[in-house]
């Protein structure tokens, strides 16, 4: 499996790029920002986009969706408590001091249990609020890895002072949901450095 991991926008959101080598589908998880680079990566592995998934609707997750479903008509998925956070995305940007991105509500809401799946690349939705109350993990037990949005972090967890966040349910979500998985998934957190489930559990 391909998988490039964009540091974009001005908070720095990490956007990964799952894709497969033999069919040459992909997913692309929390475009928040710089399009024009995804596309680039796109392009060099000649992937095709089937599926984009946000993690949650903060704007740096999800602020370039729209561009991105408009370049590869692929359907933008999330989770639909997050919508609340939608509706407010021009005070988001506000907070930020940038234009008001273009948003919508998702082409189909991701729930806990959900397969994702493209042609060689398969993975489950965990639905982990707290952080937001829509926010997911993508969960991909083959290559050991977790994409953990911003519920998780290298020695932290996910912030819950902004809108729709709680803290005792985002210490439940990574009790419940994510320190049941192996030590060894890999863990590629919204912003910063990769961890593993292991090293969390330990030290965190």
């Amino acid at each position: 499996m391909i998988h490039e991991i964009l540091t974009v926008g001005p908070l720095q959101c990490n956007c990964s790029i799952l894709g497969d080598e033999a069919s040459g589908e992909a997913i692309v998880v929390d475009p928040g920002d710089e399009i024009s680079r995804i596309v680039d990566v796109l392009n060099k592995h000649s992937l095709t986009v089937k599926q984009i998934i946000v993690t949650h609707a903060h704007i740096d997750h999800i602020a370039g969706a729209q561009r991105l479903k408009r370049l590869t008509g692929a359907p933008i998925l999330y989770n639909q408590n997050d919508l609340p956070l939608v509706k407010m995305m021009d005070q988001q940007a506000g907070w930020l001091g940038i234009p008001t991105p273009e948003v919508a509500p998702p082409d189909a809401s991701l729930e806990e249990g959900q397969k994702v799946a493209v042609s060689g690349i398969s993975g489950s939705i965990l639905h982990t609020p707290g952080h937001t109350e829509g926010s997911i993990c993508l969960y991909l037990p083959k290559q050991k890895l977790l994409l953990a949005g911003d519920t998780l972090f290298a020695g932290s967890v996910g912030r819950t002072d902004l809108p729709g966040g709680n803290s005792r349910k985002l210490i439940q979500s990574i009790h419940e949901s994510l320190l049941t998985l192996p030590n060894e998934v890999i863990v590629i957190p919204g912003h910063g450095p990769k961890t593993s489930i292991g090293v969390e559990r330990e030290s965190n």
